[in-house]
């Protein structure tokens, strides 16, 4: 029989591919089922998110720090509200600190919710997807009571919160917490440790230590590599230094080193010690105080510039501001973590299998709006 050939192919996968979680268009390079080449094509979501923190007074941008992560809007909230506050010599009072801990936690939590139910989803488990929103909705409905939105929320402001929580808010919060913890155990049941899970995840996307610090990585996906880097410690903000936590890494448990599965076991390590975080935080919440600074409105920052960098569901989320005595900045930069995160996604897929493509992307979490911006 003459010598069967082959020839390579370029295929899309997007940009409205479900896989996707958004509008990304890969462009593969092929050679039958094995990826030789992935090529991003970003920029649909693209909404001019630094000119417009250019254009509004500093409390005007806060709002638009949500749709940049909108699974963890609390969080870039946060990091927003930081870096204006260091850069203005603002005070936030101590409840308020306390408060903003125990949201981004939750928030946290949501965000990691999300990346389990989907990345079940995409690999054929369609039971995890509805545990994960069960739980999620709990946790929208107390951002509900405490600001009114389930998405975008504009809660954490410069200077503290736009509201203190409402009567017995805190104690359905303990509650919330008393009844995942053991939420968690089965999502391990199910799919953690579930023998057909693990065969599509483990040593599949393996991403290298050195190869995440050259490429920027940061978050669950570099923790997941082996490095123990995690803002909330290494370089702490707000009230953080005053709690006891875990810095979960990746240790090829099931495979690798840095592959699909330990990405993913990492979100649910961390979901555990987000747990531990708000415990310690509803333990010392002062009984009361502010919730926040007394600001003159459309106040003005000093001549100066400032890069705050916190840790967001999804990694490093950095605000580098240049103030020049206005209401409004002179120049904003946004360092998204999505967009450092997906841009290694050729370097961990040569040489897999387009079924594998969807694990691997799946295993980065992304959020386009985070990538865009």
């Amino acid at each position: 029989m003459p010598e069967v050939a082959t020839q390579e192919l370029v295929l899309n996968m997007g940009p409205q591919h479900p896989s996707t979680h958004g509008v990304l268009r890969l462009v593969l390079r092929v050679d039958g089922e094995v990826v030789q080449e992935v090529t991003p094509h970003i920029g649909y979501m693209h909404r001019c998110a630094e000119k417009v923190g250019e254009s509004v007074t500093y409390e005007m941008f806060t709002p638009y720090t949500d749709r940049t992560d909108y699974l963890a809007g609390m969080n870039y909230n946060l990091a927003y509200a930081v870096a204006v506050e260091r850069l203005a010599g603002i005070q936030v009072p101590e409840r308020a600190e306390y408060l903003r801990v125990i949201i981004a936690e939750m928030n946290r939590i949501a965000s990691h919710l999300v990346s389990f139910g989907t990345y079940g989803a995409d690999l054929g488990a369609v039971t995890p997807f509805l545990w994960a929103f069960r739980e999620r909705e709990m946790i929208i409905d107390l951002f509900e009571e405490v600001c009114g939105q389930r998405l975008t929320y504009n809660y954490i402001r410069i200077g503290g919160l736009s509201a203190d929580v409402p009567d017995g808010w805190l104690d359905k919060a303990k509650r919330f917490i008393d009844y995942f913890e053991l939420r968690i155990r089965e999502y391990n049941d199910l799919l953690t440790f579930n023998p057909i899970f693990v065969k599509r995840t483990a040593n599949v996307g393996v991403l290298p230590k050195e190869l995440a610090l050259n490429y920027g990585i940061s978050g669950p996906m570099l923790r997941a590599s082996g490095v123990s880097w995690d803002l909330r410690r290494d370089e702490p903000y707000g009230v953080y230094p005053r709690f006891q936590f875990a810095v979960p890494v990746g240790d090829g448990r099931m495979g690798t080193v840095g592959d699909c599965w330990d990405r993913y076991y990492i979100r649910i390590r961390e979901m555990e010690e987000s747990c531990k975080i708000i415990r310690q935080a509803l333990a010392a919440l002062p009984a009361t105080g502010e919730a926040r600074a007394k600001l003159a409105r459309g106040f003005k920052v000093a001549a100066g510039e400032m890069y705050v960098r916190t840790e967001g569901a999804r990694g490093e989320i950095g605000f580098y501001i240049i103030a020049d005595g206005n209401p409004k900045a002179y120049r904003m930069k946004i360092r998204g973590p999505s967009f450092c995160n997906l841009s290694v996604i050729s370097e961990i897929s040569r040489g897999a299998y387009i079924a594998d493509l969807v694990a691997i992307l799946g295993s980065i979490d992304i959020v386009l709006c985070d990538v865009d911006r």
